[in-house]
C-alpha cells in the first residue's frame, strides 16, 4: 500500500537524544530527593508527554517539576541528539511524500532538535506535547499534524514509532502503525500485538524501511 502522508515519532525512531532528557530530569529528581535514572530506564520508561506522566513520579506538585524542568531541559538537550543510522536516507526518499514529527516530546524542545539537525525542510508539519488538545495516545496531535498538512486520516496515513504508545495513537486515528525496530525496550513484538494495538507494518530499522520505500517509489 502506498502511503499518502507519512508522520514519524521522534525519539528513538528518528534521533537518540535520551541522554539528554535524563540529564534534565535527573536535575527535577534531585530537587524532589528522587533516586536518578540511568538512561538505559530512561529509554525504557519515558512514553507520556510530562502532563501525562509528571502527576504519578511527582504527585501533587508535579507542575512545578513541570516548571523546573524546562531550564534544566533548555540547557543539555541539543548537546544530546543525534540522527539514527540511516535515518537521513530515509528521510531522502520518504520526502516523495508528505512526512511530518508527531511526538510526546514539548514541542518547543521538539523543534529546536528539527532546526538544530538542518531538519526544517524534511518537515511539513512538527507536533509535540502541548501543541494539540491532547497528548500521545489520544489522537489528536496526529490529527493535527494532518490538518497542517492538507491530509485526511486513514489506512493511507502511516504513522511510524518504536512503541506500543505509538502504535495505540496510530490505531486511535484510524492510520496505519508501523513498528520501526524490535520494540525490545517497550516489552518487544509480541506484547504489542497481544496489547490489541498490533504494527500493521514492521521494519527492522531505517534502512529496510527506506528500501521499502524505494520499492514503492519507482514501482
Amino acid at each position: 500500500m502506498r502511503p499518502a502522508a507519512l508522520l514519524f515519532d521522534w525519539d528513538n525512531t528518528l534521533v537518540d537524544a535520551w541522554a539528554g532528557i535524563v540529564a534534565a530530569l535527573n536535575e527535577v529528581f534531585a530537587q524532589w530527593t528522587l533516586p536518578p535514572w540511568t538512561v538505559q530506564q530512561g529509554r525504557e520508561r519515558i512514553r507520556g508527554s510530562m502532563r501525562n506522566s509528571f502527576p504519578p513520579l511527582f504527585g501533587p506538585t508535579w507542575p512545578d517539576a513541570v516548571a523546573a524542568f524546562g531550564p534544566a531541559m533548555r540547557r543539555v538537550h541539543l548537546d544530546h541528539v543525534a540522527a539514527l543510522a540511516g535515518t537521513e536516507a530515509m528521510l531522502d526518499i520518504a520526502g516523495t511524500w508528505p512526512v511530518g514529527v508527531v511526538s510526546n516530546k514539548p514541542g518547543g524542545f521538539l523543534r529546536a532538535e528539527v532546526e538544530h539537525l538542518g531538519w526544517q525542510g524534511r518537515f511539513r508539519a512538527v507536533v509535540g506535547a502541548g501543541d494539540a488538545e491532547a497528548d500521545k495516545p489520544h489522537p489528536a496531535p496526529i490529527l493535527h499534524a494532518l490538518a497542517t498538512i492538507g491530509v485526511e486520516a486513514g489506512p493511507a496515513v502511516w504513522y511510524v514509532g518504536d512503541t506500543a504508545l505509538d502504535m495505540q495513537t496510530a490505531h486511535a486515528a484510524g492510520c496505519t502503525a508501523v513498528l520501526l525496530g524490535d520494540a525490545a525496550h517497550d516489552g518487544g513484538i509480541t506484547l504489542m500485538q497481544e496489547s490489541g494495538s498490533p504494527p500493521g507494518l514492521y521494519f527492522a530499522d531505517a534502512l529496510a524501511l527506506a528500501t521499502y520505500l524505494g520499492g514503492l517509489q519507482h514501482g
